[in-house]
């Protein structure tokens, strides 16, 4: 079942269609993994869109509107140290390189974007990541590259065209894999600390279900000074497993198995032992857009786009834009259906040049549910897609206070 909105009132381009496939939760293996916080590739998506938000607001304030940035190409270059038990040593800093493009010159004044930048992403790794010294350990060099505007020369932006040919997808909902892996990275890099400080930041699940079993594989980095020997360690990591299955098992219906730091080998004295938490303090590096997708997640049994959106322009790039719009319009469809409609996917495809709201085809697909279902909420999610399509400011306000998150 298609309906092309060129044939209806409506002017944009949307197609629902019902899709004949399996449900994710139908299928006999699933595989889910979440780059968690303090992950290298994370910490990138991180600065990157902090430092973008900063520009954001500092253009606002400044000058009524977000002007062109793209600060998207943050690298994350791993240092050196000494981890131990009761302490440690941080021998080389981390070196995290900012890049990308800025409006740095508006009617011939130039604007203080590295020392935002660089406090961006300072305040970004403080505010997070309480185990590091900023002064010491960590080294932050801006290369962001320079463009000026004379905005008493511009015509009404108030249009947005796309510059870029480029698409978005979204899914919902959840399945119940996603969610326990989203669910177990959450928790221990929040409650589960105040139990176990000795638990670092850098954590990564992976999530496998074969039927009714779902194993998760967390990799957490230790903090060495919270430990006093190898016997310590492998207490306090079984302690954290058996809570993080607790608490992910409560609200599963299928059998959880949690396994912490699989590489681990008392007898050769293998630890996964850090000094601040993080393993980009000993020789790993991270890149923007390497990690996680805009769900929060890296899903290889769901459409995905490779999209980096952290620290893309939060007002005219079509790929971030329209991977978040994807994610809310899918969201809210599965909301409204109120449970009929198990699944769904939204793909939305720009055209270089065409307005930002007007994509060249927005096109959702109805899983899993009957041909009378889909019809009957053709028109339901005909208006969710084209109400978001049309305040796609919405999406822009919400990157900016920080309300939406892009990895």
């Amino acid at each position: 079942m298609v309906v092309n909105m060129e044939e209806s009132v409506m002017p944009r381009n949307i197609v629902v269609e019902s899709l004949p496939q399996a449900l994710v939760e139908q299928r006999e293996v699933e595989i889910v993994e979440r780059k968690g916080i303090g992950h290298p590739d994370s910490v990138s998506d991180g600065i990157a869109e902090a430092v973008s938000r900063s520009l954001s607001k500092y253009y606002i304030e400044n000058y009524g509107r977000i002007l062109h940035h793209n600060t998207d190409q943050v690298e994350v270059v791993g240092g050196q140290s000494q981890p131990e038990f009761n302490g440690g040593t941080i021998l080389e800093p981390v070196y995290i390189l900012l890049s990308g493009r800025a409006t740095t010159t508006v009617n011939g004044k130039r604007i203080p974007y590295r020392s935002i930048a660089i406090k961006a992403a300072s305040d970004y790794l403080k505010n997070r990541f309480d185990t590091i010294n900023i002064e010491s350990d960590v080294m932050i060099d801006c290369r962001i590259g320079h463009g000026s505007i004379d905005l008493r020369s511009l015509y009404d932006t108030r249009k947005l065209l796309s510059n870029d040919t480029s698409f978005g997808v979204g899914f919902a909902p959840f399945s119940e894999t996603e969610n326990a892996v989203m669910r177990a990275e959450n928790f221990v890099n929040s409650d589960l600390k105040k139990t176990i400080p000795a638990l670092g930041y850098d954590v990564k699940v992976m999530g496998f279900r074969k039927k009714d079993t779902i194993n998760l594989t967390i990799a957490a980095a230790m903090v060495g000074k919270y430990i006093k020997d190898g016997e310590d360690y492998v207490d306090k990591k079984e302690k954290a497993r058996e809570l993080v299955q607790k608490y992910v098992q409560k609200d599963s219906k299928r059998e959880i198995k949690v396994s912490i730091n699989t590489a681990d080998n008392p007898k050769d004295n293998l630890y996964y032992l850090t000094v601040t938490g993080l393993s980009m303090e000993n020789g790993d590096d991270g890149s923007v857009g390497r990690g996680n997708r805009v769900t929060g997640l890296i899903t290889p049994y769901r459409p995905m786009s490779m999209e980096a959106a952290a620290g893309k322009n939060p007002v005219t790039h079509v790929g971030k834009l329209y991977n978040l719009a994807a994610m809310k319009i899918a969201e809210q469809c599965i909301k409204e259906s109120g449970g009929e409609v198990p699944e769904i996917h939204v793909r939305i495809v720009s055209q270089i040049g065409r307005p930002i709201d007007d994509p060249h085809v927005a096109n959702l697909q109805i899983v899993g549910a009957s041909e009378q279902v889909s019809k009957k909420y053709l028109k339901d999610f005909t208006r969710i897609a084209d109400d978001w399509l049309a305040n796609l400011n919405r999406i822009t306000n919400m990157l900016v206070a920080g309300e939406i998150n892009t990895f």
